[in-house]
């Protein structure tokens, strides 16, 4: 039987396996510095700080733990943002209930001052492409590292606080202020579909893609390409294109709807951890 950080590892490798996945790297598709045994190298290297939050350590903690061994391989960048939603829910699996929306949001709302600070410190060991901070948060922009941890701890800011003040722009802080709703919507998608777990993890996210545009693409290009990338995969859906060629035009445009892979990998933990047979 695997245990919760096993399960969290394998959610990370079968969402890079899952194929075609349009604008991320999978089995068959690239980018020009992100390969495939990249993402798989990720995977490996954020084991330790996944077993740390499996076992109870501090979420921030946890997390840039699993981070610097993220990095831990040459491409830079492969899963920062899966494993900012997946610390939390995997300690939430330690409930007496397991991972449910309701002891996710538990974790979420229980972060301190140290965990947010873990969490700037994260950002020392890759580079995050990131929108400027919001307004009044210049001395807390994430690009600052741990510069900004002094701040953090004057204006006793948590974990929480400053995910809550990025949620107009970042699908991922507002699945921690919101109780996670996508990832366990993509993980009853996954459950429920028949086939190959990475197929179903493929079709997942292209139903993600086509259910709300992408916050990764609207950072690194604009709200109109992320717009334009969510209709074209709404057209997948609607039988009017493929998702191969989609994938192919998306990788050749440096497209990468990096949000809702996260998301997808956060969704395969939570089928994981409620017995998805693997």
């Amino acid at each position: 039987m695997r245990t919760t950080a096993e399960n969290a590892e394998l959610a990370l490798l079968l969402e890079v396996t899952s194929t075609p996945k349009p604008g991320n790297v999978d089995r068959t598709h690239d980018h020009d510095d992100l390969r495939f045994e990249h993402f798989v190298a990720g995977a490996v290297g954020a084991s330790q700080g996944l077993r740390m939050a499996a076992a109870g350590d501090p979420v921030g903690k946890s997390f840039e733990r699993a981070v610097e061994g993220m990095a831990n391989q040459r491409g830079g960048n492969t899963q920062f943002g899966a494993l900012l939603v997946l610390v939390p829910l995997v300690a939430a699996a330690r409930a007496e209930g397991g991972v449910t929306p309701e002891s996710a949001s538990a974790v979420a709302e229980a972060t301190t001052v140290e965990d947010a600070a873990g969490f700037y410190r994260a950002f020392e060991h890759v580079d995050v492409a990131v929108d400027d901070p919001p307004d009044g948060m210049d001395a807390l922009d994430v690009r600052r590292g741990a510069e900004a941890v002094p701040t953090l701890e004057d204006r006793g800011l948590t974990l929480s606080d400053v995910l809550a003040a990025s949620v107009e722009r970042d699908g991922l802080a507002r699945e921690w202020v919101s109780r996670f709703p996508r990832s366990f919507e993509t993980a009853e998608r996954i459950e429920s579909s028949d086939g190959p777990v990475p197929d179903r993890a493929a079709r997942a996210y292209l139903e993600l893609l086509a259910s709300e545009p992408d916050t990764f693409v609207a950072t690194v290009h604009d709200e109109a390409t992320a717009r334009e990338v969510c209709e074209a995969a709404r057209a997948v859906l609607r039988g009017e294109a493929s998702s191969e060629t989609l994938a192919d035009q998306l990788v050749e445009a440096g497209v990468n709807p990096g949000t809702t892979a996260d998301i997808v990998a956060a969704g395969l933990f939570v089928a994981l951890e409620r017995g998805l047979d693997v």
